[in-house]
């Protein structure tokens, strides 16, 4: 997959999973890393969608889904904004960290590890032990 880069913004998408959802949880994270700043404008519906190659009617509604959430605000004329709520981004950082969290865990039980050895296994990455 080819990396883009949109703004502060970088997007890679799987044309075989949902478009909409990809271009939503990538915002969410370019906006978790820090990547856009709060209060930054991002880039217009029609700028993503051509630099994605994609529908501007999918583009819109993951713009719509993150001002549901509060993560963006449209000003008319002026386009749309990052918010500067920092609890909203902090709220963000949790979502996406515990969704990380959740996928690690799914993969290592999938290995055949246990709560034990993963938190072992975390530990002497950390440097925290020794085998």
């Amino acid at each position: 997959m080819e990396e883009i880069r949109v703004g502060g913004m970088y997007f890679s998408l799987d044309l075989s999973l949902p478009l909409y959802e990809q271009v939503l949880e990538q915002v969410r994270s370019s906006i978790a890393k820090g990547e856009i700043a709060l209060g930054d404008k991002i880039p217009s519906v029609r700028e993503l969608a051509q630099a994605l190659k994609i529908n501007p009617n999918t583009v819109m509604r993951a713009y719509q889904e993150l001002e549901r959430e509060q993560l963006t605000e449209t000003r008319r004329g002026q386009g749309t904004y990052i918010t500067s709520d920092i609890a909203k981004v902090d709220l963000i950082r949790y979502r996406v960290a515990d969704k990380a969290i959740e996928e690690f865990l799914s993969k290592m039980t999938g290995l055949g590890f246990e709560t034990p050895e993963i938190d072992k296994l975390l530990r002497i990455k950390r440097g925290e032990a020794h085998e």
